[in-house]
């Protein structure tokens, strides 16, 4: 497991490319038969992918949290972005086509990951956060997720945002995440920005061509920086920084949240005119 510290906004101001995407980028999230996990401070939110092909994976504990198991004092969300596969807790087996999410909560012991055809394996991205409750294990699937439509495309930001792991679908304790598909044609997403000070965010950006690139859009409104995103790549966002993307196409996101407030909305907007 790969710890990562937080980052105070005076410092980020002087940090280089390579700095910032030390940082702030996670690559290589979906290694086969392996399971990679980043360790955040900001928060405490554990960012790992999996991508089983001629095994089943188990998460294993790391002796970063001085625990007994993965979710001894955590929630877990999954969302799978891969070919069919499941996930198994406690015994218990969910399967998850494409785009289809499982919420686990605390306490649940043995966590482990399978594809369905090893010629087309899942991608297992996840998310975990602190716990203080036990709430039960659920499968969410996209008729049963909530789904909001935002943007036009005069304006090049047309999505559709599937809120899976969201206070108006189920309880968690502090995790909240959920899916954006951008229409063919859009290309921006939170386009006028904000920040939320009482929760940090990771975007993890997938379905892009080989070719196609995100720029993602980060820091204080007044010191804005960039990082170039690819396919299957992850951004940390502190809860100080503005989080938006423009890519050369369009493509589709996960974004996952935790901190002390889950209000979808409650965002602190910045005006176009304050963003240097």
């Amino acid at each position: 497991m790969e710890v990562r510290h937080a980052a105070n906004p005076k410092d980020v101001k002087i940090y280089d490319t390579a700095r910032l995407r030390d940082d702030f980028l996670i690559d290589g999230l979906f290694q086969e038969d392996g399971v990679k996990l980043i360790y955040s401070q900001i928060d405490r939110i554990i960012v790992g992918g999996s991508k089983p092909v001629k095994k089943a994976v188990k998460l294993e504990v790391g002796a970063e949290l001085r625990a007994d198991y993965f979710l001894q004092r955590r929630e877990l969300g999954v969302i799978n972005i891969g070919g069919a596969g499941a996930v198994r807790v406690d015994g218990t087996e969910y399967s998850l086509a494409t785009r289809e999410a499982l919420y686990v909560g605390k306490g649940a012991q043995e966590i482990i990951f399978s594809s369905s055809d090893t010629a087309n394996p899942s991608k297992f991205y996840f998310n975990s956060a602190p716990a203080h409750m036990v709430y039960p294990t659920q499968k969410i699937g996209l008729d049963k997720a909530r789904q909001v439509q935002l943007g036009s495309m005069e304006d090049s930001n047309k999505r559709t945002i599937y809120q899976y792991i969201h206070p108006d679908v189920l309880t968690t304790c502090q995790l909240v995440m959920g899916l954006t598909i951008l229409e063919p044609g859009s290309v921006w997403n939170t386009m006028p920005t904000h920040t939320h000070d009482r929760r940090m965010e990771v975007y993890l950006y997938f379905n892009m061509a080989a070719d196609a690139l995100v720029f993602h859009y980060m820091g204080e409104p007044c010191e804005t920086r960039h990082i170039v995103v690819r396919n299957e790549q992850a951004v940390i966002s502190p809860s100080w920084s503005i989080h938006s993307g423009v890519g050369t196409r369009n493509y589709t996101f996960i974004w996952g949240m935790v901190g002390e407030n889950q209000t979808f909305t409650d965002m602190d907007g910045v005006p176009m005119s304050e963003l240097n």
